[in-house]
Protein backbone atom coordinates (compact mmCIF):
# COMPACT_ATOMS: atom_id res chain seq x y z
CA UNK A 1 0.00 0.00 0.00
CA UNK A 2 1.59 3.20 -1.20
CA UNK A 3 -0.23 6.49 -1.11
CA UNK A 4 1.88 9.65 -2.31
CA UNK A 5 1.46 13.22 -0.57
CA UNK A 6 -1.16 14.53 -3.13
CA UNK A 7 -3.52 11.42 -1.89
CA UNK A 8 -2.81 12.50 1.56
CA UNK A 9 -3.83 16.00 0.80
CA UNK A 10 -6.85 15.28 -1.61
CA UNK A 11 -7.60 12.89 1.27
CA UNK A 12 -7.80 15.35 3.68
CA UNK A 13 -9.60 18.27 1.57
CA UNK A 14 -12.50 15.33 0.80
CA UNK A 15 -13.27 14.42 4.88
CA UNK A 16 -12.73 18.51 5.45
CA UNK A 17 -14.89 19.41 2.92
CA UNK A 18 -17.53 17.01 3.55
CA UNK A 19 -17.86 15.80 -0.27
CA UNK A 20 -16.04 14.90 -3.44
CA UNK A 21 -16.86 17.74 -5.13
CA UNK A 22 -15.80 20.14 -2.94
CA UNK A 23 -13.05 18.40 -1.77
CA UNK A 24 -11.30 18.15 -5.49
CA UNK A 25 -12.50 21.96 -6.13
CA UNK A 26 -10.28 22.60 -2.84
CA UNK A 27 -7.58 20.15 -4.17
CA UNK A 28 -7.52 22.01 -7.50
CA UNK A 29 -8.37 18.82 -9.35
CA UNK A 30 -11.12 17.79 -12.04
CA UNK A 31 -13.86 15.62 -10.27
CA UNK A 32 -13.12 12.63 -12.48
CA UNK A 33 -9.53 12.70 -11.49
CA UNK A 34 -10.44 13.10 -7.33
CA UNK A 35 -12.75 10.45 -7.83
CA UNK A 36 -10.48 7.86 -10.24
CA UNK A 37 -7.48 8.64 -7.04
CA UNK A 38 -9.93 7.85 -4.40
CA UNK A 39 -10.74 4.64 -6.08
CA UNK A 40 -7.10 3.61 -6.21
CA UNK A 41 -6.52 5.07 -2.41
CA UNK A 42 -9.48 2.63 -1.10
CA UNK A 43 -8.33 -0.13 -3.84
CA UNK A 44 -4.69 -0.31 -2.44
CA UNK A 45 -5.66 -0.06 1.26
CA UNK A 46 -8.28 -2.59 0.59
CA UNK A 47 -10.95 -1.60 2.47
CA UNK A 48 -13.49 1.20 1.98
CA UNK A 49 -12.87 4.68 3.41
CA UNK A 50 -15.50 6.63 2.59
CA UNK A 51 -19.50 5.91 2.80
CA UNK A 52 -20.62 7.50 -0.72
CA UNK A 53 -23.94 9.20 0.58
CA UNK A 54 -26.76 11.66 -1.23
CA UNK A 55 -25.48 14.59 0.53
CA UNK A 56 -21.88 14.31 0.91
CA UNK A 57 -19.36 11.30 2.41
CA UNK A 58 -19.08 9.83 5.77
CA UNK A 59 -15.86 8.59 7.27
CA UNK A 60 -15.58 4.95 7.77
CA UNK A 61 -13.71 4.04 10.35
CA UNK A 62 -10.51 3.30 8.45
CA UNK A 63 -11.05 6.17 6.54
CA UNK A 64 -10.94 8.06 10.11
CA UNK A 65 -7.36 6.40 10.96
CA UNK A 66 -6.00 7.40 7.34
CA UNK A 67 -7.63 11.14 7.92
CA UNK A 68 -5.33 10.94 11.26
CA UNK A 69 -2.30 9.32 9.84
CA UNK A 70 -2.50 11.58 7.07
CA UNK A 71 -2.54 14.85 9.27
CA UNK A 72 0.24 13.97 11.01
CA UNK A 73 2.53 13.01 7.57
CA UNK A 74 1.51 16.25 6.38
CA UNK A 75 2.36 18.66 9.22
CA UNK A 76 5.47 16.31 9.55
CA UNK A 77 6.30 17.49 6.04
CA UNK A 78 5.76 21.12 6.73
CA UNK A 79 8.31 21.10 9.27
CA UNK A 80 10.83 18.99 7.13
CA UNK A 81 9.89 22.09 4.26
CA UNK A 82 10.64 24.55 7.02
CA UNK A 83 14.17 23.05 8.40
CA UNK A 84 15.14 22.91 4.79
CA UNK A 85 14.55 26.22 3.44
CA UNK A 86 16.28 27.29 7.26
CA UNK A 87 19.24 25.43 5.77
CA UNK A 88 19.13 26.95 2.67
CA UNK A 89 19.12 30.27 3.45
CA UNK A 90 21.41 30.24 6.30
CA UNK A 91 19.72 30.05 9.49
CA UNK A 92 19.95 26.76 10.51
CA UNK A 93 22.97 24.15 10.22
CA UNK A 94 26.81 23.81 11.57
CA UNK A 95 29.46 25.99 10.45
CA UNK A 96 33.73 25.03 10.17
CA UNK A 97 35.22 28.16 10.62
CA UNK A 98 39.22 27.19 10.68
CA UNK A 99 41.13 30.12 12.56
CA UNK A 100 44.81 30.70 14.13
CA UNK A 101 44.93 31.53 17.64
CA UNK A 102 44.86 34.86 17.40
CA UNK A 103 41.77 35.56 15.86
CA UNK A 104 40.26 32.70 17.88
CA UNK A 105 41.09 34.62 21.28
CA UNK A 106 40.56 37.88 20.19
CA UNK A 107 38.99 39.17 17.20
CA UNK A 108 36.66 36.59 17.00
CA UNK A 109 34.31 36.04 20.06
CA UNK A 110 32.66 39.97 20.78
CA UNK A 111 31.87 39.44 16.63
CA UNK A 112 30.42 36.43 16.60
CA UNK A 113 28.21 37.05 19.43
CA UNK A 114 25.76 39.26 17.88
CA UNK A 115 25.75 37.22 14.81
CA UNK A 116 24.94 33.94 16.53
CA UNK A 117 22.55 35.29 18.63
CA UNK A 118 20.59 36.61 15.76
CA UNK A 119 20.41 32.85 14.45
CA UNK A 120 19.30 30.43 17.44
CA UNK A 121 19.31 27.87 15.07
CA UNK A 122 22.84 27.76 13.84
CA UNK A 123 26.16 26.17 15.22
CA UNK A 124 29.24 27.09 14.55
CA UNK A 125 32.65 24.68 15.16
CA UNK A 126 35.58 26.36 15.43
CA UNK A 127 39.17 25.00 14.43
CA UNK A 128 42.47 26.00 15.89
CA UNK A 129 45.11 25.72 13.40
CA UNK A 130 47.99 27.86 12.13
CA UNK A 131 47.77 30.14 9.17
CA UNK A 132 49.67 27.67 6.56
CA UNK A 133 47.19 24.95 7.62
CA UNK A 134 44.14 26.56 7.08
CA UNK A 135 45.26 27.67 3.31
CA UNK A 136 46.17 24.02 2.39
CA UNK A 137 42.62 23.75 4.07
CA UNK A 138 41.07 25.72 1.89
CA UNK A 139 42.79 25.07 -0.97
CA UNK A 140 41.84 21.25 -1.08
CA UNK A 141 38.16 22.12 -0.31
CA UNK A 142 38.50 20.77 3.07
CA UNK A 143 37.60 23.92 4.31
CA UNK A 144 35.23 26.85 2.76
CA UNK A 145 36.74 29.90 4.68
CA UNK A 146 39.10 30.96 7.91
CA UNK A 147 40.90 33.77 9.54
CA UNK A 148 44.47 33.67 8.92
CA UNK A 149 47.58 36.00 9.30
CA UNK A 150 48.29 37.85 6.02
CA UNK A 151 52.11 36.77 6.21
CA UNK A 152 50.83 33.35 4.69
CA UNK A 153 51.35 32.09 1.28
CA UNK A 154 47.79 31.63 -0.45
CA UNK A 155 48.28 29.99 -3.15
CA UNK A 156 45.66 31.73 -5.51
CA UNK A 157 43.00 32.38 -2.60
CA UNK A 158 40.94 35.60 -1.65
CA UNK A 159 42.63 37.51 1.68
CA UNK A 160 40.47 40.21 2.71
CA UNK A 161 42.38 41.93 5.55
CA UNK A 162 40.06 42.71 9.19
CA UNK A 163 42.33 43.61 11.83
CA UNK A 164 45.81 44.60 13.29
CA UNK A 165 47.63 41.29 14.66
CA UNK A 166 51.06 42.64 15.71
CA UNK A 167 52.77 40.50 17.73
CA UNK A 168 54.71 42.07 20.55
CA UNK A 169 57.65 40.18 23.21
CA UNK A 170 56.52 40.79 27.00
CA UNK A 171 59.17 41.03 29.38
CA UNK A 172 59.26 41.62 33.35
CA UNK A 173 60.01 45.20 34.10
CA UNK A 174 63.27 44.77 35.47
CA UNK A 175 64.35 42.89 32.87
CA UNK A 176 67.29 44.02 31.07
CA UNK A 177 65.59 44.94 27.73
CA UNK A 178 62.74 46.53 29.04
CA UNK A 179 63.85 50.12 28.53
CA UNK A 180 63.99 49.14 24.41
CA UNK A 181 61.13 49.69 22.27
CA UNK A 182 61.35 47.01 20.02
CA UNK A 183 63.38 43.72 19.51
CA UNK A 184 63.94 41.09 17.01
CA UNK A 185 63.38 37.33 17.83
CA UNK A 186 67.30 36.28 17.31
CA UNK A 187 67.65 38.67 20.27
CA UNK A 188 65.69 36.77 22.62
CA UNK A 189 66.43 33.21 21.72
CA UNK A 190 68.59 32.42 24.69
CA UNK A 191 66.14 33.58 27.23
CA UNK A 192 63.89 31.79 29.12
CA UNK A 193 60.95 31.65 27.39
CA UNK A 194 56.81 31.11 28.70
CA UNK A 195 55.85 29.24 25.94
CA UNK A 196 51.97 28.78 24.77
CA UNK A 197 50.24 25.38 25.52
CA UNK A 198 51.20 22.23 23.10
CA UNK A 199 48.72 22.42 19.95
CA UNK A 200 48.75 26.41 20.34
CA UNK A 201 48.99 27.52 16.63
CA UNK A 202 50.40 30.57 17.65
CA UNK A 203 52.93 28.81 19.35
CA UNK A 204 53.75 26.40 16.44
CA UNK A 205 54.08 29.48 14.08
CA UNK A 206 56.42 31.26 16.43
CA UNK A 207 58.49 28.44 16.92
CA UNK A 208 59.11 27.93 13.10
CA UNK A 209 60.24 31.10 12.76
CA UNK A 210 62.92 30.52 15.89
CA UNK A 211 64.33 27.63 14.28
CA UNK A 212 64.49 29.82 10.79
CA UNK A 213 66.33 32.30 13.08
CA UNK A 214 69.02 29.07 14.22
CA UNK A 215 67.25 28.63 17.40
CA UNK A 216 65.36 26.76 19.75
CA UNK A 217 63.15 28.58 22.77
CA UNK A 218 64.83 27.54 26.19
CA UNK A 219 60.80 26.85 27.22
CA UNK A 220 60.14 27.26 31.52
CA UNK A 221 56.71 26.30 31.45
CA UNK A 222 53.41 25.97 28.90
CA UNK A 223 50.55 28.36 29.39
CA UNK A 224 47.20 27.93 28.40
CA UNK A 225 45.93 31.18 27.99
CA UNK A 226 47.54 34.46 26.73
CA UNK A 227 47.09 35.73 30.17
CA UNK A 228 48.77 32.87 31.92
CA UNK A 229 51.53 33.85 29.45
CA UNK A 230 50.95 37.79 31.32
CA UNK A 231 51.36 36.43 34.62
CA UNK A 232 54.37 34.44 34.68
CA UNK A 233 56.25 36.87 32.72
CA UNK A 234 54.75 39.69 35.44
CA UNK A 235 56.40 37.50 38.07
CA UNK A 236 59.88 37.47 36.36
CA UNK A 237 59.68 33.15 35.09
CA UNK A 238 60.87 34.43 31.71
CA UNK A 239 59.81 36.39 28.64
CA UNK A 240 57.12 35.77 26.42
CA UNK A 241 55.40 36.46 22.82
CA UNK A 242 51.66 37.34 22.78
CA UNK A 243 49.38 39.65 20.14
CA UNK A 244 49.68 43.57 20.89
CA UNK A 245 45.90 43.70 21.79
CA UNK A 246 46.69 41.18 24.38
CA UNK A 247 49.48 42.79 25.71
CA UNK A 248 47.52 46.44 26.17
CA UNK A 249 45.16 44.72 27.77
CA UNK A 250 46.79 42.73 30.61
CA UNK A 251 49.53 45.30 31.25
CA UNK A 252 46.07 46.83 32.86
CA UNK A 253 46.42 43.92 35.66
CA UNK A 254 50.23 42.43 35.59
CA UNK A 255 53.14 44.48 35.93
CA UNK A 256 55.76 43.71 32.49
CA UNK A 257 56.92 45.84 29.38
CA UNK A 258 55.87 45.37 26.05
CA UNK A 259 58.25 45.36 23.26
CA UNK A 260 57.39 45.75 19.66
CA UNK A 261 58.37 42.93 17.21
CA UNK A 262 60.80 44.05 14.54
CA UNK A 263 60.36 41.17 12.36
CA UNK A 264 58.50 41.51 9.33
CA UNK A 265 56.04 38.03 9.94
CA UNK A 266 55.19 39.40 13.68
CA UNK A 267 53.75 42.62 12.47
CA UNK A 268 50.34 41.11 10.58
CA UNK A 269 46.84 41.60 9.88
CA UNK A 270 44.30 39.24 10.42
CA UNK A 271 42.84 38.20 7.42
CA UNK A 272 39.11 36.21 5.97
CA UNK A 273 40.23 33.81 3.95
CA UNK A 274 38.29 31.47 1.16
CA UNK A 275 37.90 30.70 -2.68
CA UNK A 276 35.17 31.52 -4.93
CA UNK A 277 32.87 33.71 -3.04
CA UNK A 278 30.15 32.18 -5.11
CA UNK A 279 30.66 28.95 -4.37
CA UNK A 280 30.34 29.24 -0.33
CA UNK A 281 26.96 28.15 1.22
CA UNK A 282 24.90 31.19 2.12
CA UNK A 283 25.47 30.61 5.84
CA UNK A 284 29.21 31.37 5.27
CA UNK A 285 28.81 34.14 3.23
CA UNK A 286 26.65 35.74 5.73
CA UNK A 287 29.02 34.93 8.25
CA UNK A 288 31.71 36.38 6.73
CA UNK A 289 30.00 39.87 5.73
CA UNK A 290 29.46 40.45 9.26
CA UNK A 291 33.15 39.53 9.87
CA UNK A 292 34.46 42.35 7.57
CA UNK A 293 34.03 40.95 4.14
CA UNK A 294 34.39 43.10 0.78
CA UNK A 295 31.64 41.71 -1.15
CA UNK A 296 31.60 44.58 -3.98
CA UNK A 297 33.71 42.98 -6.62
CA UNK A 298 31.93 39.56 -6.17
Amino acid sequence: MRFDLADLHLFLCIVDAGSITAGANRANLALASASERLRNMESAAGVVLLERRPRGILTTEAGEALAHHARVILRQQEMLKGELQDFAVGVRGTLHLYTNTAALTEFLPGRLASWLADRPRLRIELKERTSADIVRAIASGLAEAGVVSDAVETEGLQLQPVAKDHLALIVPRTHALAQCDKVCLAQVLDQPFIGLSQGSALQDHIDAHARSAGGLFDIRIRMKTFEGVCEMVAHGVGVGIVPLSVARRCRRRYPFQTLLMADDWARRQLCLCFGDWKQLSAPMRSLLSHLGANTDGF
